[in-house]
């Protein structure tokens, strides 16, 4: 898979007899995957998306515009990760971040690396960064001063019921990377 695309939906279970498949979206506005030319998947396998109803019921089509024959081939597809470049999404506006730019940011605290973000998790409350270390960090601007793009880290202000003992320093290591 390329390292410029971005996860943009999922395909859930199928929906009928007829080849129709529930789809996840992540885009701000789900109607928006209607409008890519060509989604893609894991294996490099293209896609296109029609929904067909308002509660996330969706005809999948292959490259070549033949949708799904029927619920065994929608159940084929159950799980399947659709993807679009990076280039065809708008750029974020300033404080929004799309989660695939925060993957792999180092994370310093004081300095110190508290290791790389390995996750972004959103279950609808505000999203949460997780660390290489096993830290979630709440994505908000207290905990989360400062996301630098262009230095690929950001800058983490643990509060003191996370920190405990590490927030004080104990058993991390010193980057040069002025906090």
């Amino acid at each position: 898979m390329q390292p410029d695309l971005i996860l943009i939906g999922v395909v859930g279970k199928p929906h009928g007899v007829r080849g129709l498949v529930r789809v996840h979206s992540y885009a701000a506005d789900a109607a928006a995957l209607e409008d890519y030319a060509v989604l893609q998947d894991t294996q490099g396998r293209t896609w296109s998306l029609r929904w067909c109803g308002a509660d996330g019921v969706a005809e999948i089509k292959d490259a070549d515009g033949k949708p799904l024959a029927d619920r065994t081939a929608a159940q084929a597809l159950v799980n399947t990760r659709l993807y679009v470049p990076r280039s065809s999404l708008p750029e974020p506006e300033e404080e929004e971040f799309y989660h695939a730019d925060l993957i792999g940011m180092e994370a310093f605290e004081k300095g110190l690396s508290l290791g790389r973000v390995i996750m972004v998790h959103d279950y609808g409350a505000g999203a949460s960064l997780e660390l290489s270390d096993g830290s979630l960090i709440p994505f908000t601007k207290a905990c989360v001063p400062e996301v630098r793009l262009d230095e690929r880290s950001v800058v983490i202000v643990r509060p003191e019921e996370i920190a405990g003992e590490e927030g004080r320093g104990v058993g991390k290591r010193q980057t040069g990377v002025p906090a």
